[in-house]
Order: C-alpha cells, then sequence, then structure tokens
C-alpha cells in the first residue's frame, strides 16, 4: 500500500442500507498498527456507526500483485497519540478529520508474478494466495468477517491460518 510513498488504497465501508461503499484513502502504517484520518463524510458515518472495513491496496505500476485486509475501525481518543500520527501523516490540523484504528482481523496477500511468471506448484495463470486469519477475530462460525471467498474459482493456495 505504500509503493507510491504515502500509503494509498481503497476502503470499503458499510452503508447504513447495508450497502457497500468504497472511497479512496491514505492509510498510516506504523509499528503500532493501521490508522486512516477520515474528513467527515458518508465514509466516516459508516465507519462510526458500523466499524467493518475492507482495505484494498492500490494495484502496483510492474505486476497484478494485490493485498487486503478487513476488520473493525475504532475512532481513536488519546490526544498524544493522534498528535503522532497527524505529524507521521501529515494530517492537517484545520480539516476535520478524525482518526480511526483499524483491527486486522483477516489479511490476504495475492502474488501474480512478474509479466504473468507462475510461481512453482501453480496452474497457469493462477496466483499464489496467502490469508491470515486472526484467531482472535471470529465471526459468525468463528470466521473473520471479510474473509476473502475461497470457492473452486478462487483456491487459496499457499493459506496460512494463524496459530492461536
Amino acid at each position: 500500500m505504500q509503493q507510491y510513498g504515502p500509503g494509498f488504497g481503497y476502503l470499503a465501508t458499510v452503508r447504513a442500507d447495508g450497502g457497500p461503499r468504497v472511497h479512496p484513502v491514505s492509510p498510516v502504517i506504523t509499528d503500532d498498527g493501521l490508522f486512516c484520518f477520515i474528513v467527515d463524510s458518508p465514509k466516516r458515518r459508516d465507519l462510526e456507526r458500523d466499524g467493518r472495513y475492507a482495505l484494498h491496496s492500490f494495484p502496483p505500476e510492474d505486476s497484478d500483485d494485490e493485498a487486503y485486509v478487513a476488520g473493525h475501525a475504532w475512532p481513536v481518543t488519546d490526544q498524544a497519540r493522534m498528535a503522532r500520527l497527524a505529524e507521521l501523516g501529515r494530517a492537517a490540523p484545520q480539516v476535520d478529520w478524525r482518526l480511526f484504528e483499524f483491527t486486522v482481523d483477516v489479511a490476504m496477500l495475492a502474488r501474480h508474478g512478474q509479466g504473468g511468471v507462475v510461481f512453482p506448484g501453480e496452474g497457469p495463470g493462477r496466483p499464489a494466495v496467502q490469508v491470515w486469519l486472526d484467531p482472535r477475530a471470529g465471526g459468525a462460525g468463528g470466521t473473520p468477517a471479510g474473509v476473502p471467498d475461497q470457492g473452486p474459482a478462487r483456491h487459496a493456495h499457499g493459506a496460512h491460518r494463524a496459530a492461536a
């Protein structure tokens, strides 16, 4: 998400009617977590009402590799933490933004290779996919919300599940 310097990705939220809403954002990735400054907007109201989100990376120029995380967003209220992240993320102080921290309940990385190169053990045109599930983030049936479709058309090659 940071191949162009500052983070860039597509944030999906849940509208009040249950439908999806997708907008570009600039996430802030630190050793402390994944954060995003959200201005007053329908997207921010979605997160305030229903914190579920999905964040998809902006595609790199030199490959079709992709990354995806999903979980829950929580407003950050600690003033010192907000100030530190605002400086790091260059968030303008005069803008009406709210800082959210995103849990990562599921993460997916798909590597397609350079110029369509197939990875060892993969079929032609099939990406190498790794999926990580946070064992503490069980949703209905113990599976975190936002788990990518693992049906026959998108079988997870090399999928990993975190140990408890």
